[in-house]
């Protein structure tokens, strides 16, 4: 995304559905052997056009993407705001994303590369950090909640981005050994499941002088058919378990078309920029290790360009054959999965919602659905805007109303977050006590910032016992009129007065001598927790 002039292109005649209908048209998929909760169990590889997990039950990713580590502040954006970085992945979490898809460009990987547009305040655990350790948190922390991570090579430069996978000044081979970098530094962590190997390849100059990415011309200098096998075969052979997303061009020579040159004669059927798989069928992606093979495209509405299918008589009714055709008929042929890497609308001109609807319709409900990130988290994507709102807390409701039904949330590990209008999740606390502390504990606070009307802290619980606590729980207490706003590495509830943190399935277990720090942030007068216990004990 960051956009791009989005590309038109001369249709092809299709065959349409009746004029005026609204399309729910969902893709036939034949019956799973066995269907995951959340992401599944270990690394995921392919079947036909399923994504399945270590054990071969079927596992939709529906995930969201979360920009910034592209552009020039060289880390994730909202990093600047008042909510902390852990409470926007809760949210992302707790709405149903169980896949996170981070933009990066080769400009953050290089040593010394700083992050910059960091709210010291909100975010200390990331004072000093470098964009690889801030991204170290990200994973380890989305990845305690179940989600998955999909790193997606956005730009060679944050100046940006770019038609070939190489420029002038970074070169395949940097392209290709960052990856496989990013492949050791993260080999046997599950939660990287895979590389999108580059962003949205496309068309540069015009038919026949064409200069761009086309898919299979067979020029190795701009063939992305075959530049995405270099790549994906030097990635496997550094982890062979992670998934290969190959995008699309947006025209498969390589050229704008008649669109753009007003030469009819080079007429071709050109569509988004990564979108255009047609060519995919006839060329695949070839890779040495079998069952790793997603293909990626990318699909936008009006708000980024106002392609000729949006104005034709029978719209929406004319949208699933031209889906189909660009990238839809892999999936539909079995003959790879389809994970719709972007696709967003700011949902301001009528035919976005239908589009986004149908678009949804067309991915299939449940598991056996086609997997998709939706573009994108941030508010600040200047023709999509974001799930989150301008706050980057409270969230866009037309939007996830549309997404929710095909969304599966991530299991394991878990905290609560604010709800979509901001206000604190009060929930009881459990009512079945957990098993008492054998021996003792002890308990530290340490404010981390206040801000008017609201503060964050963190609480740090030792067991001092002998005996591991499993599974754990933190209760105190605040003064009246101090309410939870969100909370991490727990799952963090209150009622009345009294916060409870219980012990998240991903660390259940706190043994002798072992302590957890729990993290929130809290409306109201900056307090000190209260009478806290582990377990019912007093600490």
């Amino acid at each position: 995304m960051h956009r791009r002039t989005a590309l038109g292109g001369a249709l092809t005649a299709l065959a349409t559905a009746a004029a005026g209908v609204l399309v729910a048209a969902a893709v036939s998929t034949a019956p799973a052997v066995a269907a995951a909760g959340g992401t599944g169990t270990g690394y995921l590889h392919t079947s036909g056009n399923k994504i399945v997990d270590s054990t071969g039950a079927t596992v939709r990713l529906t995930g969201i993407n979360w920009f910034g580590m592209e552009t020039d502040n060289k880390t994730f954006h909202g990093l600047w705001s008042s909510n902390p970085w852990r409470s926007q992945l809760d949210t992302m979490a707790r709405l149903g994303y169980n896949t996170l898809r981070i933009p990066y460009s080769n400009d953050a990987l290089k040593p010394g590369a700083t992050a910059t547009g960091i709210n010291d305040f909100v975010n200390p655990d990331l004072i000093g950090l470098s964009p690889l350790q801030i991204l170290d948190r990200v994973i380890d922390y989305a990845g305690s909640k179940g989600m998955r991570v999909i790193l997606d090579r956005h730009r060679p430069t944050s100046a940006g981005q770019s038609p070939l996978w190489y420029t002038s000044t970074v070169s395949e081979a940097t392209w290709i050994n960052d990856w496989k970098m990013l492949a050791q530094r993260y080999a046997g962590n599950t939660t990287v499941i895979g590389a999108d190997l580059h962003n949205e390849p496309h068309a540069e100059g015009t038919n026949p002088a064409a200069t761009g990415a086309c898919w299979g011309c067979g020029d190795t200098a701009r063939d992305w058919r075959l530049a995405a096998e270099r790549a994906g075969n030097a990635i496997l052979g550094v982890q062979p378990n992670w998934l290969i997303f190959v995008e699309g061009v947006s025209c498969p020579s390589g050229g704008l078309s008649n669109v753009w040159d007003n030469d009819p004669s080079n007429d071709e059927d050109c569509g988004w920029w990564g979108g255009n798989l047609s060519k995919a069928g006839q060329f695949p992606v070839r890779l040495n290790v079998a069952n790793r093979l997603v293909y990626s495209p990318h699909e936008y509405a009006t708000s980024v360009y106002r392609q000729a299918w949006f104005d034709d008589p029978s719209y929406p009714a004319n949208m699933p054959a031209i889906w189909d055709k660009y990238w839809g008929y892999l999936y539909k042929q079995n003959i790879a999965p389809i994970m719709m890497g972007e696709f967003g609308t700011t949902l301001q001109d009528p035919k976005d919602k239908i589009w986004l609807q149908n678009l949804m319709a067309y991915t299939g409900t449940g598991v056996n659905g086609m997997s998709f990130t939706y573009w994108s988290w941030n508010p600040n994507s200047g023709d999509t805007g974001g799930i989150a709102n301008d706050d980057w807390t409270t969230i866009n409701q037309p939007k996830q109303d549309i997404l929710t039904p095909y969304l599966i949330p991530p299991t394991g590990g878990g905290t609560t977050s604010p709800s979509p209008t901001g206000t604190p999740n009060t929930s009881p606390p459990p009512t079945t006590p957990p098993p008492p502390v054998t021996g003792g504990c002890t308990a530290t606070y340490k404010q981390i910032n206040s801000w008017s009307g609201g503060f964050q802290g963190e609480l740090t619980v030792k067991n001092t016992g002998t005996a591991a606590v499993n599974p754990w729980s933190a209760t105190w207490t605040w003064p009246s009129g101090v309410t939870l706003a969100s909370g991490w590495n727990a799952t963090v509830t209150q009622s009345g007065t009294t916060v409870t943190a219980a012990a998240p399935a991903w660390a259940s277990s706190l043994a002798p001598g072992a302590s957890v720090t729990v993290g929130f942030t809290a409306n109201g007068t900056a307090a000190t927790p209260g009478g806290v216990k582990l377990n019912g004990t007093a600490c």
